[in-house]
């Protein structure tokens, strides 16, 4: 049978194929460039849809925001209702197509769409309907004077939810290999629906955090700042009033989690679109475990930071707004809080790059959509805060008078650019370390070479169950070899020689080389595991309305209101996002070490 005809030829590799293609000829090429732009030019087509799927929806979201006239928050509802129906016919009918066909093997993508990742969006789609639940509650209070536009929407959310949640369970990791240009179409409307869900929950919580910032400035002493609250509120009773009180009041506590929610689903719809097609490289990497041994130091470190940061919260949103002598304190109490814990982070991020400097295994360059769209994600979102920061700095030292607490400011935001920086570059070089195959069933080979009565010692660990050879020169040039976890002495010396050569050879030259792996591992382990818990620690303050950012009011009067609202708002939603991006990494980097 003539090679690469036989049935090891799989279905998606021939699909793959242009005509013409024959073994062992510069066919292939030709033939696989020729097929390869119809897929280029099926990417370009379904990105520039979803890019203007999600424009015309961001306007449409701006336009309701600044009230235009024309345009209502039932208009809004309509077309993002509209949206999910689409994605919810494309997803029943690929799960349909899948179970149909679910004894053809299919190619997987094994680093997409893992189980900690599942587990997460799963936590937060539980979260996600529970505010749909409560929003159907606040429609059902105030339905004489709404529409049931605003009590059809959460119900289709919630069904939206439920089936996504399935659909990226199932098929995350799907590598598309038929009807791919439908695929692409039905995936990047996914994840741009997706994201105008996070714009809309982004603007809702904004507006809710606007509101309560402007009330606050007044009690800081900053009277000229016009005060026009926009909350939206019907315009009848609510038939429960205490009960509507308290489910509005509830909905924004439970925003975070919605937004963490959407961005998270359309990341990983991102990398499902990027594998469509995609040819999958032979090499697999062995599959990352999470085990809690060895970091207890980190561990201590993280949740110490962490019931530090919850106590620090509560504190400030108790004294926030109060008067200004109690604002003033709650914000140099979150500025000193927030400069210790950067500090120690950025440190911490710097000794894991100093070790992985002094290591010299090689690093991972395979490609990889789920990592590469990890690392752009680190620095596009970073960008928000770096935007905050400088400004922040910027005002500070151009104000003419600046209260005391302002200058807390200075070093904080700071160290927030130089502390992302750094972190960024511990998780980047993580991510592309080649992933540690250490584990509790790796042995030991001690090779000994007794020479002239010297034993020499040697320690290395195997990569591969069933062992692997090892070498050692000795002293006159002859060679001794250990294979399969069998040691090989040299000839002229009986057992008796050997089992005491074993006996007097600890081998001190190389054991501590082998200790000090595993002892840079155990440091990284646990500067990943404290590094995890702080980006947990920090995403809980502006996700929970403890903003300085906001409640300064140094930078409104530096630039105007106006425009540094604007910027806020932003940015913000990237700052939060970052920390719970960078959580999710670390945790990634803490199971593959």
């Amino acid at each position: 049978m003539p090679e690469g005809r036989g049935p090891v030829a799989s279905a998606p590799e021939q699909g793959l194929s242009g005509p013409g293609e024959s073994s062992g000829s510069p066919g292939p090429r030709r033939g696989s460039s020729r097929a390869s732009v119809p897929q280029k030019l099926a990417e370009a087509l379904s990105s520039q849809y979803g890019l203007n799927v999600f424009v015309a929806g961001l306007l449409l979201l701006l336009a309701w925001a600044v009230h235009a006239k024309g345009v209502g928050k039932l208009a809004l509802l309509c077309v993002l209702t509209a949206l999910m129906l689409l994605q919810l016919v494309w997803m029943l009918w690929y799960v349909g197509r899948s179970a149909a066909q679910r004894r053809l093997i299919r190619l997987k993508d094994m680093q997409a769409g893992t189980r900690w990742l599942r587990g997460s969006i799963s936590l937060f789609s539980v979260i996600t309907i529970i505010l749909g639940c409560l929003k159907i509650g606040y429609f059902v209070g105030f339905s004489e004077c709404l529409s049931a536009t605003e009590g059809v929407f959460p119900i289709t959310h919630a069904v939206h939810t439920l089936l996504q949640v399935y659909f990226l369970w199932g098929h995350a990791q799907d590598i598309i290999q038929s009807f791919k240009t439908l695929e692409r179409f039905g995936v990047i409307h996914s994840v741009f629906t997706n994201l105008l869900l996070w714009a809309n929950s982004v603007l809702n919580e904004s507006k809710h955090q606007l509101n309560e910032h402007k009330e606050r400035l007044i009690t800081l002493g900053f009277g000229n700042i016009t005060i026009d609250l926009d909350d939206h509120a019907p315009d009848c009773n609510c038939t429960l009033p205490t009960l509507c009180s308290a489910v509005s009041q509830a909905i924004y506590y439970l925003y975070p989690f919605n937004i963490e929610y959407q961005i998270l689903a359309s990341t990983m719809l991102y990398v499902l679109w990027k594998n469509i097609g995609r040819k999958v490289d032979s090499h697999q990497h062995p599959k990352m475990q999470f085990k809690f041994n060895g970091v207890m130091v980190g561990s201590v470190l993280g949740l110490t930071a962490l019931a530090t940061t919850i106590g620090v919260v509560v504190v400030y949103m108790i004294r926030i707004g109060r008067s200004k002598t109690k604002s003033e304190s709650a914000l140099i109490m979150f500025y000193l809080y927030a400069i210790v814990l950067l500090m120690f982070m950025g440190a911490a991020g710097l000794v894991g790059i100093r070790i992985y400097r002094t290591n010299e295994k090689s690093l991972d360059e395979s490609k990889n959509p789920a990592r590469k769209l990890d690392a752009d994600l680190l620095v596009g979102t970073a960008s928000g805060s770096w935007l905050i920061s400088w400004g922040s700095i910027l005002a500070t030292l151009c104000a003419e008078d600046c209260p005391p607490y302002t200058w807390y400011n200075l070093p904080y935001s700071i160290l927030v650019i130089v502390e992302k920086y750094i972190q960024n570059l511990f998780i980047i070089e993580s991510i592309h370390q080649e992933p540690e195959n250490l584990s509790d069933d790796i042995r030991t080979l001690r090779v000994v070479t007794v020479c002239n009565g010297n034993t020499i010692s040697l320690a290395s660990s195997c990569l591969k169950s069933g062992g692997v050879a090892g070498e050692e020169v000795s002293q006159d040039g002859e060679m001794t070899h250990a294979v399969n976890g069998n040691t090989c002495s040299r000839e002229g010396h009986g057992k008796e020689e050997e089992e005491r050569s074993w006996e007097r050879a600890p081998g001190p030259a190389c054991c501590p080389h082998f200790l000090q792996g595993i002892t840079k591992r155990k440091v990284l382990k646990n500067i990943a595991a404290f590094l995890f818990l702080c980006n947990i620690s920090l995403w809980i303050p502006p996700a929970f309305g403890c903003r300085p950012e906001y409640d300064n009011g140094l930078e409104e009067i530096v630039f105007g209101f106006e425009p540094w609202i604007i910027v806020v708002n932003l940015a913000m939603p990237f700052s939060i996002f970052y920390r719970m991006h960078a959580a999710a990494s670390l945790f990634e980097v803490y199971c593959k070490i």
